[in-house]
């Protein structure tokens, strides 16, 4: 089923979320429509704040990447192998020179920024089946992981522009709160009278 996209402003963003526990109701469900709705929306991930459950739980198919003409075989093939679910994930280490790429969120409609993070993580987290893991990743991998990871600790990716970015896209930003976008997928405005 897809759901609708909670657009920014709305207090879910904020929230860091909670972990959820292994019997929590519906989760294939629910998990299958996170993926629904990412794929609708042409997302690469989706945590579950942004379809308002502050819950630990966020879904990625990086596949799109991987017809990166810049990056290695090996590369190109972890991006076509990474589709999953991360639930109460903890990224337990983050290493390696921060670097810069263009981010967007489905959030936050046609904004798009250069972001930096590290380019290594180590993640432990349980699978859709509530088997535990830990795994490193980097490159873009690491990257799409890291904005959903951001997504339940209540961080957007636009917290992490600089004073003169934000004041510059205050105006396009309260816009996206009041629902005064064009857009091609439902979403749920916190300043508009409906979702749309």
């Amino acid at each position: 089923m897809i759901l609708p996209i909670v657009a920014y402003g709305d207090p879910v963003l904020r929230k860091v979320a909670k972990d959820i526990p292994q019997e929590y109701p519906k989760l294939a469900e629910l998990i299958d429509s996170m993926f629904e709705t990412m794929y609708n929306a042409y997302g690469v991930g989706l945590a579950a704040p942004q379809v308002g459950l502050p819950i630990r739980l966020f879904v990625i198919d990086a596949s799109a990447f991987a017809d990166d003409d810049d990056l290695s075989e090996e590369e190109k093939e972890s991006l076509r192998s990474l589709k999953k679910a991360f639930i109460n994930p903890t990224i337990v280490e983050e290493t390696g020179e921060e670097w810069a790429f263009n981010e967007g969120c489905l959030s936050i409609p046609d904004i798009r920024e250069d972001i930096s993070r590290k380019a290594n993580i180590k993640i432990e987290y349980y699978d859709a089946d509530f088997n535990k893991h830990v795994e490193e990743y980097n490159g873009l991998a690491a990257r799409v992981i890291q904005h959903e990871y951001d997504h339940i600790e209540g961080i957007l990716f636009t917290d992490k522009l600089s004073s003169l970015k934000k004041r510059l896209l205050k105006g396009k930003l309260t816009n996206i709160s009041k629902g005064k976008i064009r857009i091609d997928y439902k979403m749920r405005f916190p300043d508009a009278k409906k979702a749309r």
